[in-house]
């Protein structure tokens, strides 16, 4: 029997920002926009959600304001709680990227994995952190040092690649190699910086290690930090690294598309990439 997957992602822009609430304000209206999508989600049958990086707070990575350190929560924790409740109702597994605290002054861009029943199964920690004009991320988030788990769920074996790890190919290899069927990318990205590589390095990845990606970009401008226009453009890229099914480039939405995981074993078999990789040349490449 074939393998069919409905599965969804939301981007989504901000409702408030600062100035017009606390933090702990905006981050209550950013959850609050989310919740009739996930909600339609649900209805629509949706069987694997994902959201967008650190989703229930802006990009506040364009400034260095310590102010934001207090978003960061628990995980698992209290909105992790909450998105549960949404799992076991709709027998959906959610995957949830917040701003994590594990405790004072170690803080993680991270995403939880929740099962369709509720369950937490575990997190990723992002591995790669810039740090440069605009994306001040390492004044926020500690390295990830969890390595590149991936969880099997109700449906699938999914794997997660937080915004700047997508320009990095060996941990996109690695979750291939630990068994990854669907990687998810969370990210806040703008355009004129690396919207020509939105459609070019997760496609590779997907082709090079024969799994599918869902993609995920908030939309909108956010102030005060006018970084620039986050442009959407969320998408699902099958292992072939055809795209199969993208959002608007403006505009709040809930992607969903349909696809046949047995289309993994179908490429492999054709690219033989796992058979034929060579990791005993790799470690005279470099010296750490």
């Amino acid at each position: 029997m074939p393998r069919i997957i409905k599965s969804g992602l939301i981007q989504m822009s901000l409702p408030m920002t600062e100035g017009e609430g606390t933090i702990a304000e905006i981050m209550q209206a950013m959850e609050a926009k989310h919740i009739p999508l996930i909600e339609e989600a649900g209805r629509q049958g949706v069987q694997i959600l994902c959201l967008q990086e650190i989703f229930n707070t802006p990009y506040f990575c364009p400034g260095q304001d310590k102010a934001w350190y207090a978003s960061a929560e628990s995980v698992p924790g209290p909105t992790t709680d909450r998105m549960a409740e949404y799992a076991k109702k709709y027998n959906m597994v959610i995957i949830v990227p917040v701003y994590e605290r594990e405790s004072a002054g170690f803080l993680y861009n991270t995403a939880a994995v929740i099962d369709a029943d509720g369950t937490y199964l575990g997190k990723y920690r992002k591995n790669h952190i810039p740090h440069t004009t605009g994306f001040w991320e390492k004044f926020f988030f500690k390295p990830g040092n969890m390595g590149y788990p991936v969880f099997q769920t109700k449906y699938a074996k999914v794997g997660v690649y937080i915004c700047y790890d997508r320009h990095f190919p060996d941990g996109a290899r690695v979750l291939g190699l630990n068994g990854a069927e669907i990687v998810y990318n969370p990210s806040a990205t703008v355009a004129g910086l690396s919207q020509y590589l939105w459609k070019l390095e997760q496609p590779a990845h997907a082709a090079a290690n024969g799994y599918f990606m869902g993609c995920i970009n908030r939309v909108g401008e956010e102030k005060p930090w006018n970084l620039g226009r986050f442009y959407g453009t969320s998408y699902f890229v099958d292992p072939r690294g055809q795209i199969i099914a993208q959002a608007d480039e403006y505009k709040d939405e809930l992607l969903i598309a349909e696809f046949d995981l047995d289309m993994i074993e179908e490429v492999r078999n054709t690219w033989q990439f796992f058979r034929d990789r060579r990791p005993e040349t790799y470690e005279k490449l470099v010296e750490l």
